[in-house]
């Protein structure tokens, strides 16, 4: 089956502040704030909610499409991809602007300061649905381009395509009307707890308005695991216990990747959503959000374990 996979690539680019931000932060300056905080060094990962999803379903021998815009400095994120047997065809090139990049420095508090370049992803990926067969392909729309955000759903449902809707962090900027059509027709809405409540006040729909509509509500609720909301009731899918947690960024991706991963080989809901914890699980304990890998053994152990 066709898996699209829909939302951004980025560079993360980790730094760590030896100190604390406050001691050089004069409360009465602020208005005019001016400081240089001297890192320790800087590190690179891989990351974006596409590259992260398309990962995760690389992992369990899926075949993934990204549908992604991506800048001039492409060729590590590609080098990369090539590495791990992901398709770089439906990624477009942005030669004027740079690929995505989130510049995070952290202090000895954990207190953090980032700044977000957009880059390449302002651009929609022009994704060509002409070539889809609607009976063989399931897309995830995650957070990426606004543009792609709201058209490829609609283009979905005129062609009959299932497809995930996964706002997330990019609820804020979407418009209320567009969240709504999004979520209506969808296969499953996919959020976690906070952004269920965002999604909820922004549209001002409740949770029976949102199963109407999307049929399957499924919401991430971190080491509490995550629950499946349907006309028939709920089903709450237990946490799989990871060895040690080291950085739960890029787990709700790597939930998704395994979420996907079981829907395309026919398992049901519930099936399905054990498949992404177990994947959530391996995310969690390296640092980065594509830095860990398992192998079919150990994968199936920990899913035997899950049930």
């Amino acid at each position: 089956m066709n898996i699209i996979v829909s939302g951004s690539l980025a560079y993360d680019r980790i730094m760590d502040f030896p100190g604390h931000f406050s001691d050089h932060i004069l409360p009465g300056k602020i208005h005019v704030l001016n400081v240089c905080f001297q890192v320790n060094g800087m590190r690179e990962k891989f990351g974006g909610t596409a590259g992260n999803i398309a990962y995760a379903l690389s992992l369990v021998g899926e075949k993934p499409t990204i549908s992604a815009a991506i800048g001039h400095d492409y060729h590590r994120y590609f080098d990369w991809m090539a590495k791990n047997g992901i398709s770089t065809d439906g990624i477009k090139i942005i030669k004027d602007e740079f690929t995505a990049g989130a510049y995070i420095t952290t202090d000895l508090a954990d207190n953090q300061i980032t700044g977000f370049n957009p880059g390449a992803m302002k651009y929609s990926a022009s994704l060509d649905f002409d070539n889809l067969n609607p009976d063989d392909t399931i897309a995830i729309v995650s957070p990426g381009n606004l543009e792609d955000m709201v058209n490829y759903p609609r283009v979905c449902k005129q062609r009959g395509i299932g497809y995930i809707f996964d706002p997330g962090q990019s609820l804020p900027v979407l418009a209320a009307a567009d969240v709504a059509e999004a979520i209506d027709g969808c296969l499953l809405l996919i959020s976690n707890d906070y952004e269920l409540e965002m999604i909820m006040n922004k549209t001002a729909l409740d949770k029976k308005d949102l199963i109407r509509r999307a049929g399957t509500v499924i919401v991430t609720l971190g080491e509490k695991g995550s629950q499946i909301i349907t006309a028939k009731g709920e089903i709450n899918i237990p946490v799989v216990k990871p060895r040690k947690v080291e950085d739960p960024t890029g787990a709700g991706d790597a939930y998704r990747g395994g979420l996907i991963s079981g829907l395309v080989r026919g398992k049901d809901i519930e099936q399905s959503a054990r498949i992404g914890s177990v994947c959530a699980s391996f995310a969690v304990e390296c640092y980065g959000t594509q830095e860990y890998r398992f192998s079919p053994e150990e994968f199936e152990e920990r899913l035997k374990g899950s049930c």
